[in-house]
């Protein structure tokens, strides 16, 4: 009963969230000067949008190097095969979106290299983690700054007590992934103890995967790996940045550097919120709505926002089929039942 009640409210969460982003799309077309939008896009200068894939492209084989350095305790592994493997998740959640980009990815490299998809699938969480890390700090510098125009430092505030919470948040996480790892050495911990909870045959295998869960929880011995990642990171987020600018040079639209810091902030909050509560086209309502606050004309803000998402689109179709081609696998092989087979150790 109480299962029947929950997946109902579910459902009427996701028509919520989808009646809301539809009329917020519905609200910006009526609106929407759509001659002068497209007046504006075919003015784009192609080198600026070439530099916009070309700085997406750069991101995630950064992104692949940084992984391959949190990776390195259970096993060295080349960029290349973590960029194809990164970029293959991405065109299967692009084709199936339902989040299993972290899931393809891991299950790519465990694969090819002999390990627990599991384990992988830990270091990708730390990864994760990281780069949260590193994003609350960069909101909290923005917030602190006063770049975005907030009167009533409304935003601001929502903002600095968002990378509070965030932080606070990894860290626990951090805190508990730290305890999991040293007690499940001794087959001991709350973690193993819920799974031992489930009933028979799937208690074995959810104690099974947390182990070897717990044995990919690893950082780097080396004190320049850690650095780096760090820095990485951080090198991630200001590239990210750099998308929206290098997609208004191709409009002639130039803000101040620190503008796309802030833009970052406000669309890495609205992108996580839309998801949350289940709002399509999220990243484009909240692209219009942050660049118009720092003086950017509708048509000019969707034509950048529509070079962004253009180029992502082109750079993960083209990667993607090549990391499934390096990996020698095919969209076929991603049936679920192949994928969970791969699971467990």
């Amino acid at each position: 009963m109480a299962e029947s009640v929950g997946h109902t409210r579910r459902r009427w969460l996701n028509w919520l969230g989808t009646g809301i982003g539809l009329g917020l799309i519905a609200v910006l077309a009526w609106r929407f000067d759509w001659r002068q939008f497209a007046d504006v896009l075919l003015s784009a200068r192609p080198e600026f949008v070439l530099a916009t894939f070309l700085a997406i492209t750069l991101e995630q084989v950064l992104r692949a190097w940084k992984w391959r350095q949190i990776l390195s305790p259970l096993r060295e592994v080349r960029t290349s095969h973590l960029f194809g493997a990164t970029m293959a998740g991405y065109l299967a959640n692009l084709l199936v979106p339902l989040g299993l980009s972290p899931l393809v990815r891991s299950w790519l490299v465990a694969r090819a290299q002999g390990l627990s998809m599991s384990s992988v699938l830990a270091t990708v969480v730390i990864d994760r983690l990281v780069d949260g890390l590193v994003f609350a700090g960069i909101v909290a510098l923005v917030a602190l700054a006063a770049i975005i125009p907030d009167p009533n430092r409304n935003i601001g505030l929502g903002l600095l007590l968002g990378a509070g919470g965030s932080a606070a948040a990894i860290v626990t996480l951090f805190l508990i992934f730290a305890h999991h790892k040293r007690r499940s050495a001794s087959s001991i911990g709350f973690i193993l103890a819920l799974a031992d909870r489930l009933p028979g045959r799937f208690a074995v295998r959810a104690r099974s995967l947390a182990i070897a869960f717990a044995d990919g929880i690893v950082w780097p011995r080396e004190r320049w790996r850690g650095v780096a990642i760090v820095i990485a990171s951080l090198a991630v987020k200001l590239i990210s940045a750099s998308h929206l600018f290098w997609a208004g040079l191709a409009f002639g639209v130039v803000l101040d550097p620190l503008v796309y810091l802030a833009l970052l902030a406000i669309l890495g909050f609205v992108v996580i919120l839309a998801a949350i509560a289940r709002v399509p086209a999220g990243f484009v309502v909240g692209a219009v709505f942050a660049l118009g606050l720092f003086g950017v004309e509708d048509a000019a803000a969707i034509a950048m926002v529509t070079i962004v998402m253009a180029a992502n689109m082109v750079a993960v179709a083209v990667f993607g089929s090549w990391g499934f081609r390096v990996h020698g696998v095919g969209l076929g092989d991603l049936r679920r039942r192949k994928v969970a087979a791969d699971a467990c150790p």
